[in-house]
């Protein structure tokens, strides 16, 4: 191997010097090894330039001993080859750019982790952005997306209007919605019935004899926010009842301020439906700390599913998210939108599961 190497320089004398070189008997090094080209790995292993391409893709169409010479030039080298000139020659990358609005929130971990499961599972790969519900970092990540040339973006938006999603429908770049929707009417999205499942878990509260139920909200504005709050007031209403809310925003902190809140100002207040996981954890710290009991004195349902509900005592009543079946249905809608353009957006929206245990009680206590 060495002697086709020195071979090999010695057939290319301007490639010693561009390089920068030396050996000795035992070393063979660069200095520079960004500088490697595709035809200095082909002129040092003895192949052609396809034959390079063919084994850093990995195709199986090489001899292997072929395979084995390129290998050994792009290891002794620290080739790596440039995925910017395939991706401008392609004229597209083939990374999928996923766009969510809080990473740290254990929901959104999950889906990414299912929607990387599925495109991997694809053949492709992901750009993760997180916006931290803020419209501008989405509108700049978009930009970049756009700019990059990605095969797609899957988008959790914290602005449902960013005309940024039209830039990249623009150009021919498909964007599918999850969690949430869009406006762009071009956009395929993929969401959950939250006014349905908030209206399911205050019901649930009601027939159990609560009168006096508070609503720990998301952020006013943001889609998911606004329809578990309309749940909760339709039935709250028909009820004849107080509707009982205050305002967190999506995070623990937020829950735990918007939970000593409510029971400060509403102290008879005798169930509890939470927005999302992370809220529902500072208001458990809160009730801990007020040294109430769920749910003998507070009865709690809430939002989201994570491992954890089940292992807290009293376990968890909870609102569960078809996470990898959504994260399935909107890397495939994003890949059929790529197999045909002109197919019609389409928009499936799937139902949540009331699982019922002990944190709400199976009755009002006296």
């Amino acid at each position: 191997m060495y002697r086709r190497f020195q071979y090999a320089i010695a057939k290319t004398p301007d490639l010693t010097a561009r390089l920068g070189l030396w050996e000795d008997e035992n070393v063979f090094m660069t200095q520079q090894p960004e500088r490697l080209r595709i035809g200095d790995v082909a002129r040092l292993a003895g192949v052609s330039n396809a034959t390079v391409s063919r084994v850093l893709s990995g195709s199986p169409r090489v001899r292997p001993e072929a395979r084995e010479r390129v290998l050994a030039v792009t290891t002794r080298f620290g080739y790596q080859p440039s995925h910017l000139a395939r991706h401008l020659r392609k004229g597209r990358t083939d990374v999928v750019g996923v766009v969510v609005s809080d990473i740290e929130n254990p929901h959104f971990a999950s889906l990414v982790r299912a929607i990387e499961d599925a495109v991997y599972r694809r053949g492709r790969r992901v750009l993760l952005c997180n916006t931290s519900e803020d419209a501008a970092k989405e509108a700049s990540y978009l930009e970049v997306l756009a700019a990059e040339r990605v095969l797609g973006v899957l988008l959790c938006p914290s602005d449902e209007n960013d005309p940024q999603i039209g830039t990249l429908l623009d150009l021919g770049i498909p964007v599918v919605a999850f969690d949430r929707s869009v406006t762009d009417p071009r956009a395929d999205s993929v969401t959950v019935d939250n006014r349905g499942a908030a209206k399911q878990a205050t019901q649930l509260l009601v027939d159990l004899g609560h009168r006096r139920i508070g609503f720990i909200a998301g952020l006013p504005g943001i889609q998911t926010a606004d329809e578990r709050l309309a749940g909760y007031l339709e039935v709250v209403g028909g009820a004849a009842l107080e509707a009982v809310v205050r305002q967190g925003d999506f995070s623990l902190e937020g829950g735990r301020r918007a939970t000593a809140e409510l029971i400060a100002e509403r102290p008879a207040t005798t169930a509890l439906l939470v927005a999302n996981n992370q809220m529902t954890l500072g208001a458990l710290d809160v009730l801990r700390e007020g040294r109430m009991r769920v749910p003998d004195d507070v009865a709690l349902a809430a939002f989201d599913d994570p491992p954890w509900a089940r292992l807290i005592d009293p376990p968890l009543t909870a609102l569960a998210q078809p996470l990898r079946t959504m994260a399935d249905a909107a890397v495939g809608l994003l890949f059929e939108r790529l197999a045909d353009p002109r197919r019609q957006p389409a928009h499936p929206r799937f139902d949540l599961e009331l699982r019922i245990r002990r944190s709400s009680g199976d009755e009002v206590s006296s």
